[in-house]
């Protein structure tokens, strides 16, 4: 059965469905002939509009002359994937893009994250959070505030659960001192970061404003590590939502744009040392 609004996950399973065809110089007419569809199936599949069983992705692998095992079984891994997260509890209360991230990051092998503005959301404390959502024009109703503070909270249980996601943070001092609400507030989050830091899977780097050759004030972002790195995918805020990155290329820049973040900052015990030194300040 067609869905109504395939997820992210979904329509990425389809893209790259359709890359491998095309590499192999298949129309999708004709790769529905070798396959025994019809073109319009095959559309459907490669939108994500419609699934695919692990027998016929496979048969799709071999007849694209696909030898990548690795990538054809993290392939199928998506294909066949039936999880029905938390999240679905939010399907007709948020819009997608809500679900389509935390989705992203429950299946992430891994989550690298650059922050310049606000502190990321798997780290913040749920009054750091209501004073960002009170801050979007135009204002929200109270009751959807809360129904996204409460979104977000639950979003963090990626870092906490029994196989907890591995997760580095690059912060900019910028982060650390602007006050989204008040200063109890300001010095609460810092303890947050303080104490998550203090975790196995999480790593949190701070860049200070006295670095020197820092220009990436605007590269805010969240990678997300795939089964392989060919299925990885970035998520990036802009003024009209959530935009979710995958072409190879975009990856590429990505992986360099945090490495680069990475360098200008300090190291995760310093880093301690100066965000406990800030709120001894406050």
């Amino acid at each position: 059965m067609p869905r109504k609004q395939p997820t992210v996950r979904q329509e990425r399973l389809g893209r790259e469905l359709r890359k491998l065809r095309e590499a192999a110089g298949f129309s999708a007419r004709e790769a529905a002939q070798m396959l025994g569809t019809i073109s319009v199936t095959m559309s459907r599949i490669e939108s994500g509009v419609t699934g695919v069983s692990e027998a016929r992705l496979r048969r799709m692998a071999t007849q694209y002359a696909c030898s990548d095992q690795e990538l054809t079984d993290a392939l199928v891994e998506l294909a066949t994937d039936r999880t029905r997260g938390w999240w679905e509890e939010y399907r007709d209360l948020l819009t997608p893009a809500f679900l389509d991230l935390a989705e992203l990051e429950h299946h992430a092998r891994f989550l690298q994250v650059i922050a310049t503005a606000h502190v990321p959301g798997l780290l913040q404390i749920e009054d750091y959070a209501r004073a960002v959502f009170r801050y979007w024009v135009p204002e929200l109703p109270e009751s959807e505030q809360e129904l996204r503070v409460a979104y977000r909270l639950r979003r963090q249980s990626v870092l906490t659960r029994e196989v907890a996601v591995p997760y580095e943070a690059v912060l900019h001092e910028s982060v650390l001192r602007t006050r989204v609400a008040d200063r109890r507030v300001a010095r609460d989050q810092l303890d947050e970061l303080l104490w998550q830091s203090e975790r196995p899977n999480i790593s949190i780097r701070v860049i200070p404003f006295d670095v020197d050759g820092f220009g990436g004030a605007s590269s805010s972002l969240v990678y997300a590590g795939g089964r392989v790195p060919a299925l990885d995918t970035v998520q990036r805020d802009t003024p009209y939502g959530s935009a979710f990155q995958d072409a190879a290329a975009q990856l590429h820049a990505m992986r360099t744009l945090f490495r680069k973040v990475e360098s200008a900052s300090l190291d995760p015990a310093r880093s301690r040392d100066f965000i406990h030194r800030l709120a001894k300040e406050l």
